[in-house]
C-alpha cells in the first residue's frame, strides 16, 4: 500500500506525522499485516532515495480500528526524547468519538483503574485500584447531536490500552462500531469505530518549538456531520 501524500500532516528531518486511516496497523502483530510503520517507511526510502534500511520509529500507538494523527520519529535521538514527552504526560491529546447513547452528563472527568486482559485483547474498567489495575483518568464534553449520533470532544489525561473504548463503554456510551465495548448493530465495514485521534499538541524534540498537529476526519457520511467540529 502507498502512502497518500494528502495523509502527511508534517515532516521534517526528526519527525513524519500522519493521519491514518481507520484499519490498518500502527506495528506488526500475530496477523502479519502491512502496518503503517512499513509504509511510511517506504515513502521515505522512494521520497529521499535511500539506498538502505530507513530508520523510523512510531513513538505512540493507535488501535487498529481507530483513525487520527500518529506521530514516527526519523532519528533515534528524536525517538527517545519523544518517548520522554509521552512518559512525562508532556502531551495534549484530543479525540472525537461518536456515540449512539447520550452520556448521562455532559461534560465530565472519568477516573478509573483498568486491567487489560491480553488473550481476549479487553481492557476492564474498576472504580478502586483493589483489582491491581493501572491509574486512568479522561475528561470528555458533549458537542452535539446529528442524527442518531452524539459527539464527544475527549482528552485522556493518561495513556492506558483501550483506555477511551473501555471507559465510554462502561459508562453506558459505547463508541459506535465498537462492538467490544458495548455498541449494538453490525460490525461495520473494516471493523471501524467512529474515535478519531483529531489533535495532538506538544514541544518539538529538537527544535523546542511549540507543535500542534490535526487529523481531518476519516472520508464516511456519517464524520462529514462533525466534520466543522
Amino acid at each position: 500500500m502507498n502512502l497518500d501524500q494528502s495523509q502527511i500532516i508534517y515532516e521534517d528531518n526528526h519527525l513524519v506525522v500522519v493521519n491514518k486511516a481507520p484499519g490498518i496497523l500502527v506495528q506488526g502483530d500475530e496477523t502479519g499485516d502491512e502496518t503503517l510503520t512499513d509504509i511510511v517507511k517506504e515513502y521515505i526510502k522512494d521520497k529521499y532515495k535511500k539506498p538502505g534500511a530507513v530508520f523510523l520509529a512510531p513513538v505512540h500507538r493507535l488501535d487498529r480500528p481507530v483513525s487520527g494523527v500518529v506521530v514516527f520519529a526519523r532519528t533515534s535521538k528524536a525517538a527517545e526524547r519523544m518517548a520522554k514527552i509521552f512518559q512525562e504526560h508532556k502531551i495534549t491529546k484530543t479525540y472525537l468519538a461518536l456515540v449512539a447513547k447520550r452520556p448521562q452528563q455532559e461534560e465530565d472527568t472519568l477516573i478509573n483503574w483498568l486491567k487489560k486482559d491480553e488473550k481476549k485483547n479487553r481492557t476492564h474498567v474498576y472504580l478502586s485500584d483493589r483489582r491491581g489495575g493501572k491509574y486512568c483518568e479522561t475528561y470528555y464534553k458533549l458537542l452535539g447531536r446529528v442524527g442518531d449520533n452524539y459527539c464527544l470532544h475527549v482528552e485522556p489525561k493518561t495513556g492506558r490500552s483501550h483506555q477511551i473504548r473501555a471507559q465510554l463503554g462502561n459508562i453506558g456510551s459505547p463508541i459506535r462500531g465498537d462492538m467490544k465495548y458495548g455498541a449494538k448493530g453490525r460490525i461495520l465495514k473494516g471493523k471501524l469505530i467512529f474515535l478519531h485521534a483529531k489533535e495532538l499538541a506538544f514541544e518539538h524534540p529538537v527544535k523546542k518549538e511549540p507543535m500542534r498537529f490535526t487529523a481531518r476526519v476519516p472520508e464516511h457520511d456519517i464524520w462529514k456531520n462533525f466534520a466543522k467540529m
